[in-house]
């Protein structure tokens, strides 16, 4: 009897194997088919001036005025921190730090890191929510400076269009450059120059390693955690990205297991 049962347990595994892969494409397809006919969005999705940001540093961002509309239905100032700084004088392990934690792809991608995105539909499909996002660095900066935290299949498809023309107007050290000068790193704390002296009273060309390993784990949260004051979860976070830079070759072994042995301490 559990003979006969046999094959037929293993057909339904098999189909449901089968199942899943369908679903897991067809989403897949239409993630990527939002990316690759993101320039007939020039019909439907406003245009915004991403060729002026060439030489022109963005005076504020959507997430800013988000944040300065919260503050006044709360009945208290806005505050901003920020101090606009170029790239060569940002640490170069910020810029790793931020790199192998965000977008290990950066500088090999055209804005969409289409092996990441089949990765994050895999996992949020297996466990049933939105475990692991995929938006590199250039989906992340339109998001920042254009739309907002909005969650919509129409805002996805305009930071698709917007992430195709971004990168094809400007250097890829440029879109690191204005990344790393606008994004929030805390409670009225924007970009690497204001945050690096906020936390750590070190201009952002100072931090070591370690202090770029803590602000690059906070990025995600940047609101909750605090790179001064590091609890287990940031250390952890923080460790783990000291060990990626080491395994690409941006600090060696000494360098790692000095500031890994501090970072444990």
């Amino acid at each position: 009897m559990s003979a006969r049962r046999l094959p037929r347990a293993a057909a339904a595994r098999g189909e449901a194997r089968r199942s899943r892969r369908r679903t897991a494409r067809i989403a897949l397809g239409f993630a990527l088919a939002a990316i690759l006919f993101a320039p007939a969005a020039y019909l439907t999705f406003p245009l915004h001036d991403v060729e002026s940001l060439r030489d022109r540093n963005p005076e504020t961002t959507a997430l800013m005025r988000l944040r300065s509309d919260e503050a006044l239905d709360a009945g208290r100032p806005f505050r901003k921190e920020q101090r606009w700084v170029p790239l060569e004088r940002i640490s170069v392990h910020l810029r790793n730090a931020v790199i192998v934690n965000e977008d290990a792809s950066f500088y090999a991608h055209s804005g969409f890191d289409f092996g990441e995105i089949r990765q994050s539909i895999r996992r949020n499909w297996k466990e049933r929510r939105f475990a692991r996002g995929a938006s590199t660095i250039s989906q992340q900066l339109v998001k920042n400076l254009y739309l907002g935290p909005e969650k919509s299949l129409r805002r996805k498809a305009a930071e698709a269009f917007t992430t195709w023309r971004l990168e094809r107007a400007l250097e890829k050290d440029r879109i690191l450059e204005i990344y790393l000068n606008v994004i929030e790193w805390g409670d009225g704390v924007y970009g690497a120059e204001a945050a690096s002296l906020h936390y750590f009273d070190v201009g952002a060309a100072g931090l070591n390693p370690l202090q770029a390993a803590l602000l690059a784990s906070a990025i995600p949260s940047p609101r909750r955690l605090d790179p001064s004051r590091p609890g287990p979860y940031l250390r952890r976070q923080a460790a783990l990205t000291l060990k990626r830079m080491n395994v690409r070759g941006m600090i060696n072994e000494e360098t790692y297991a000095r500031y890994a042995d501090a970072e444990r301490r």
